[in-house]
């Protein structure tokens, strides 16, 4: 199996929503993009598979050590040599790709989310920085679809935090920050026994603080790279749709678990696909 196989059996097996828009892109576009969701997928499954933090740790520094030997031109792993073939066609930062790492080792050290601002850093961490690596693959030209991937990041992360709040907390992971818990007057309890109607005013809350991120990414997007970050567009309209959904379910995901198949994906991603063909059209997310 060769590297590039190899990264595009690990994205295609891991059932993310990522996989189904990266199906509309280039080729070498696609096959930088598996490379770059590959690593996101190897990391983070040493922090959520790994119980030995002391292992999960050692684990990390192999990738941060492998992210220097891609930058060096000696990779060991199949994930790093095609890392390394991506970054000689596109601008793939080392300092973004160990940002990623310090994000995985955020959850192996269990580190307190205590203020909004520690969870802002979380997200910016998983998946805003992924947001800022993915236009690099995908071309821009303003400058201005930077603030436009850290904000999609973002408001991608909070509806994955919701979607996930059960079984996060099931392995003890509570990413809602203690100021805002406190305020909510929740314990850890609550989301372990799946209290939802204590719940339920602050997933509401986050539940909206999530919608106004995706208007306020789609605010952010520079129209002359409209275009080029259709793919960014594609996988928004897919997270937009669970974040409807769990709106529709008030947020009981104890209840009433909520996933989408890989049919109604690929069906929204074509969609919003033929959508973004119109540039004239106005950005809509719900399809």
């Amino acid at each position: 199996m060769s590297a590039a196989e190899y990264c595009e059996n690990r994205t295609r097996g891991s059932g993310s929503s990522f996989f189904y828009a990266f199906l509309f892109l280039p080729a070498e576009q696609r096959r930088a993009m598996m490379a770059l969701y590959a690593f996101c997928r190897e990391i983070d499954d040493i922090a959520d598979e790994v119980p030995d933090q002391s292992l999960a740790m050692r684990q990390l520094g192999f990738w941060r050590e492998e992210v220097a030997r891609v930058v060096a031109g000696n990779p060991q792993h199949p994930v790093g040599m095609e890392l390394h073939w991506s970054r000689k066609q596109f601008d793939l930062d080392e300092a973004l790709l160990i940002e990623l790492i310090d994000g995985m080792s955020m959850d192996v050290l269990r580190q307190p989310l205590l203020r909004r601002s520690d969870l802002a850093l979380y997200c910016y961490r998983v998946a805003g920085v992924v947001g800022l690596l993915s236009i690099e693959i995908f071309g821009y030209r303003n400058r201005h679809a930077r603030d436009f991937a850290v904000k999609l990041g973002e408001a991608l992360q909070l509806t994955n935090i919701l979607r996930d709040v059960a079984s996060d907390a099931a392995i003890g992971r509570i990413y809602f920050p203690a100021e805002d818990r406190i305020r909510h007057r929740l314990a850890d309890q609550d989301f372990l026994d799946g209290n939802h109607a204590r719940l339920r005013p602050l997933l509401r809350e986050y539940g909206l603080r999530a919608k106004s991120l995706y208007r306020e990414a789609l605010a952010l997007l520079p129209s002359e790279d409209r275009a080029s970050l259709r793919p960014s567009i594609m996988m928004a309209a897919i997270y937009y749709k669970h974040l409807q959904r769990l709106h529709a379910v008030d947020f009981d995901i104890w209840q009433r678990p909520v996933r989408l198949s890989p049919l109604r994906k690929i069906w929204i991603a074509w969609r919003c696909w033929r959508h973004e063909r119109h540039p004239e059209r106005p950005l809509r997310l719900e399809f």
